[in-house]
């Protein structure tokens, strides 16, 4: 769109009557002033500087008079809404966001803390909200509208954005903004709560010696932000190939090469799949290759990679239990276009995966590791979960928080042996099981 175009856009900021008359007025004004060639010529943060000094000198010449707070105010009102997109502009640059969810122009939430609120805004109309999703959308080449109703995108500052639009979302336009937090070191989750010190010492080792981890988890639990700190543990000299949807992985070793899947365009052609991803990587001479989250085919190349020489890889997978994690990976291998019997989907598990890490979020929004299991079965036998770690959850205090203990539980034997041979000592909180009866073990179909 150009910056005529965007300056003229009948947009109010949320408010209506003499209100929203203000900022539409003010915004023509400032379309009289401004060079709109020399303005297309700035980079954006020089443009936005360029049009709240004009918009300033506009207002001390003619009005009206403002306190300071409410002149800043203004200024930033107008040129958020010819510039940047309206009333959501603040809330991109809250920290504190981590989810904006826009179900309509009459109901604006977001994510705080993982909790979430409803905001005292509004659209003036569903059409200023559409112009909005419209402005969104138009950075990355994509277009929405009813033969293309619905669109998934990453925006060039990272954060991720889903749009659904009438005739298939039945309360309006929804628009829902995911920002990806800082990547966090396992130091630092361990202030946070999501795991301990001796859990630390535990998956660093299982990291370290090549383990094939899945962090498995519902939506909104922290699995790529568990992923990514695992990542860190690493060895900064091996070759880590990253594959996502969306790209939010923030690895920090020199050697990382990061593939991302791309969407097919208007047209319906130029598709790449997670599954071509991890197809490709396999002749990239990878040491690690990291998934951001497995939902497809590309679940058997994973498992076939884990379990032929790709030894310490990692990646994501929705579900509610380290049980459940186990038949959603086989679902989903078996979705792939090449017909493998459940069973030896079944064998291939039972060889690929070795840890299963367990996230979840509680009532007080806290994110927590709440078992790490290890895949102690093979071949053909059921799965047989060893359970290392726990975290035993009380019920919710009367300040609103969920306190709780972790637990620990001895390794098995060949866990142990592996851990020695790559040189990693097994923590002493654990401890190695003397028999079978001494492990915390399950069969899972």
């Amino acid at each position: 769109m150009s910056l005529r175009a965007r300056i003229n856009s009948p947009e109010e900021h949320g408010s209506r009557g003499e209100d929203g008359h203000l900022v539409a007025s003010y915004r023509a004004k400032l379309l009289e002033e401004i060079d709109l060639a020399e303005m297309s010529s700035l980079a954006a943060a020089e443009r936005r500087a360029r049009l709240e000094r004009v918009l300033g000198h506009i207002i001390s010449r003619e009005g009206p008079v403002l306190s300071t707070a409410e002149r800043a105010q203004l200024i930033r009102r107008v040129v958020d809404e010819a510039l940047g997109l309206g009333i959501l502009e603040p809330l991109l640059e809250d920290a504190s966001v981590t989810e904006i969810m826009v179900n309509g122009p009459d109901s604006i939430f977001v994510e705080r803390g993982g909790r979430v609120e409803r905001l005292p805004l509004r659209f003036a109309s569903a059409d200023q909200l559409m112009q909005t999703i419209e402005r969104i959308v138009s950075t990355v080449n994509r277009r929405v509208d009813e033969s293309n109703p619905m669109v998934d995108a990453r925006l060039p500052s990272g954060e991720r954005v889903n749009v659904i639009i009438p005739p298939l979302s039945l309360s309006g336009p929804v628009l829902t903004i995911r920002r990806f937090p800082r990547s966090y070191t396992l130091k630092e989750l361990i202030g946070f709560g999501s795991l301990d010190d001796h859990m630390l010492l535990l998956l660093a080792g299982l990291v370290q010696a090549k383990f094939n981890v899945i962090v498995s988890g519902a939506t909104g639990t922290g699995k790529t932000t568990l992923l990514n700190a695992l990542s860190g543990l690493i060895p900064a000299h091996e070759r880590i190939i990253t594959i996502e949807d969306s790209a939010e992985l923030q690895l920090q070793q020199t050697h990382v090469v990061r593939l991302e899947s791309r969407p097919p365009n208007v047209e319906g052609s130029g598709q790449v799949t997670i599954r071509d991803l991890v197809r490709n990587s396999l002749r990239m001479r990878p040491d690690r290759i990291v998934v951001g989250e497995v939902r497809g085919g590309e679940s058997l190349d994973m498992l076939q990679a884990m379990s032929t020489g790709h030894d310490g890889s990692l990646a994501t997978v929705h579900a509610n239990s380290a049980e459940d994690a186990l038949t959603r990976l086989q679902t989903l291998a078996s979705m792939s276009d090449v017909e493998v019997p459940f069973a030896a989907l079944h064998d291939q598990i039972n060889s690929a995966v070795d840890v299963l890490v367990q996230l979840t979020r509680f009532a007080d929004g806290a994110r927590r590791i709440t078992e790490v299991a290890l895949l102690d079965s093979h071949g053909g036998e059921p799965y047989r979960l060893a359970t290392v770690a726990r975290f035993d959850a009380r019920p919710m205090t009367a300040d609103g928080q969920v306190h709780g203990a972790f637990q620990y539980f001895p390794l098995p034997r060949r866990t142990a042996d592996r851990l020695y041979m790559a040189g990693q000592p097994v923590p002493q909180a654990f401890g190695v099981a003397r028999t079978a009866d001494q492990l915390a073990t399950r069969e899972a179909r």
